[in-house]
């Protein structure tokens, strides 16, 4: 008689238990917002820069 197939499951050692929820660690509460740039520092920087011209999008 054959023996049975072998599971993955049969191979692998047990998973450790998964641990409770904690809240994020300081340094991620620590990260700066993103810059948001005003209309007219994003035409200032859209005009220095004609490769990223906004009313194309190809």
């Amino acid at each position: 008689m054959k023996p049975p197939p072998k599971r993955l499951s049969d191979l692998k050692p047990a998973a450790p238990p998964m641990e409770v929820y904690a809240p994020p660690k300081p340094r991620v509460s620590r990260q700066k917002p993103g810059k948001v740039l005003s209309a007219a520092e994003r035409a200032a920087f859209l005009a220095a820069r004609p490769d990223l011209d906004a009313g194309s999008k190809t």
